[in-house]
């Protein structure tokens, strides 16, 4: 009898033509599933007479609860190499193997000057009015070059969005808790004295930190109000860094002027979420990671993790440890 392999949240309907699956159709049936699963409930019927799943990121959690409820459940792949919607030790308590893929970085550079520009020059405005006969040239951009961009984190992600900053010709700083002076050196930046003068002296602001405890909430309503009236925040990482709530009144209020955001606490975003009607925001609905670079990269070797589990020797764990 074959196994049964659900491939998640495939909202394009493209994971069977992303990669190569007819090595494992002789030993597995592949179902692809294009809706989002509202809940747990709903997730767990769907999911119970599944053996592999396959899941985007962190699409749809999987937490104790639900692994609990999947006894059928033996091998667990996830998009990238870390995926904070895995209880990992669950996992491992239950008997599946949680199995990872590599990724690119490129793409989530990519969509944050796709955000920085869109909103430097008002594009969407601008393409709306155009498209709807209405007032020719109704804006005045923001210029980049000779503009502060102040980066919070310089990792992977935050030094290619550094260098593209210099290449525009921007004053570019960074901060994170742990950042030295000899990587800002290497990357070509200053290193901000503190979070503070960051957040006062920039004219864009972009996130480019993990979530973890700590940095959840790592820009709240005090933070944000350093922040200059003329100033634009870039949020591509995750949601819960800053303050939602927070930022809301921020938008509002006019403490900043705005906002481009990939990430949001609830994803799919609710219809009647707030950030779906607020002014000066520029949304996308997590489109960082959405790339034919990176759905090949992640479905490609989806289906070498499933081969190794078959073969009896799992590659790319992920482990609580």
């Amino acid at each position: 009898m074959k196994l049964r392999c659900a491939i998640l949240d495939d909202y394009q309907q493209v994971a069977r033509t992303m990669a190569d699956w007819s090595s494992l159709l002789d030993r597995i049936e592949v179902q692809s599933f294009h809706r989002h699963f509202e809940g747990e409930d709903e997730t767990a019927a769907a999911l119970a007479d599944y053996d592999i799943v396959v899941i985007m990121r962190e699409r749809t959690p999987f937490r104790a609860s639900l692994l609990a409820r999947l006894p059928r459940l033996k091998l667990l792949v996830t998009t990238g190499m870390r995926n904070a919607a895995i209880d990992l030790a669950a996992a491992a308590s239950h008997g599946v193997v949680v199995c990872g893929t590599a990724g690119k970085t490129e793409p989530a550079v990519e969509l944050t000057w796709a955000l920085i520009l869109g909103l430097a020059r008002q594009i969407v405005p601008e393409h709306n009015a155009l498209r709807s006969n209405g007032p020719w040239q109704s804006s005045i951009g923001t210029d980049l070059y000779g503009k502060r961009l102040g980066l919070l984190g310089l990792g992977k992600i935050g030094s290619r969005v550094a260098r593209i900053g210099l290449a525009f010709g921007m004053d570019v700083m960074a901060w994170s808790q742990h950042l030295t002076q000899e990587w800002t050196d290497e990357v070509g930046v200053r290193l901000a004295a503190s979070k503070e003068e960051l957040l006062e002296s920039s004219d864009f602001v972009s996130i480019h930190l993990v979530l973890s405890e700590r940095t959840r909430g790592l820009l709240g309503a005090s933070e944000l109000r350093r922040m200059r009236a003329s100033a634009y925040l870039i949020n591509t990482s995750r949601a819960p860094i800053v303050d939602q709530t927070a930022l809301a009144e921020a938008l509002l209020n006019g403490w900043i002027a705005g906002a481009g955001l990939d990430v949001f606490e609830i994803e799919p975003l609710p219809k009647d979420d707030v950030f779906r009607s607020l002014p000066h925001v520029l949304t996308t609905p997590h489109l960082g990671y959405v790339s034919q670079a990176n759905y090949h990269t992640y479905y490609r070797d989806a289906v070498e993790d499933i081969q190794a589990y078959l073969s009896g020797s799992p590659i790319r764990q992920l482990t609580s440890s």
